[in-house]
């Protein structure tokens, strides 16, 4: 499976702010969007592209738009749409999926109670959002929920901005065609799986509900 670390240093700082537990709920909120942003410029960097006629103050002119497959967000419920808003900045035209996950802290194993689609999911580039990759449970039942409903494994990719060694084996063998994009590697998943060093519950984070 190929791992997409993406170290540019807006990222990193603005990671390393999102760490801090002094950051409160609006700051959060706000870094989410922008590190997603950042990381959707380039999970969409091979994107197709097609050729336009335009007519600038000057000339017409060959200019270039996106072509080829269009895009849907899926955030995976509830952290993952503190995800949403930066991505769909600048790419408006995206649909938007929502997969309802819950992680059972005792089996720690998800549980699906949600999930609407586009029509035509199976149509288009999927950019899958959990801002924590750490056991892979969810994000592997998620795309389990994505293929039943006609979503391709190649048009899957999953972005995260922290993530454990563990959850990037246990998605790597499940689904080895799935493209990851993930702002850090942490060290580890300790005895509650929760990723060390991290960054909290993001969920709870996000929304204010610590």
């Amino acid at each position: 499976m190929p791992v997409h670390i993406l170290n540019h240093p807006l990222i990193q700082h603005k990671i390393t702010l999102l760490r801090d537990k002094r950051t409160g709920t609006k700051d959060f909120r706000e870094l989410v969007a922008e590190i997603a942003a950042l990381m959707a410029y380039e999970a969409s960097r091979d994107l197709p592209v097609e050729d336009i006629e335009v007519q600038t103050p000057i000339c017409t002119t060959i200019g270039k738009t996106l072509g080829g497959k269009k895009l849907a967000l899926v955030p995976i419920l509830r952290a993952g749409l503190g995800m949403v808003a930066g991505i769909e900045r600048l790419i408006p035209a995206a649909k938007i999926g929502h997969i309802g996950m819950y992680r059972n802290e005792k089996t720690l194993e998800p549980v699906e109670y949600f999930c609407k689609m586009p029509a035509d999911l199976a149509e288009r580039e999927i950019f899958l959002l959990d801002p924590m990759l750490a056991t892979g449970g969810s994000a592997i039942a998620a795309i389990g929920a994505l293929l039943k409903r006609g979503a391709k494994l190649g048009s899957i990719k999953f972005l995260c901005l922290v993530s454990a060694p563990e959850g990037i084996e246990a998605l790597s063998s499940h689904y080895p065609e799935v493209r990851i994009y993930t702002a850090s590697i942490d060290q580890h998943l300790n005895e509650h799986g929760y990723i060390v060093p991290g960054l909290g519950d993001a969920g709870d984070r996000f929304f204010g509900t610590i």
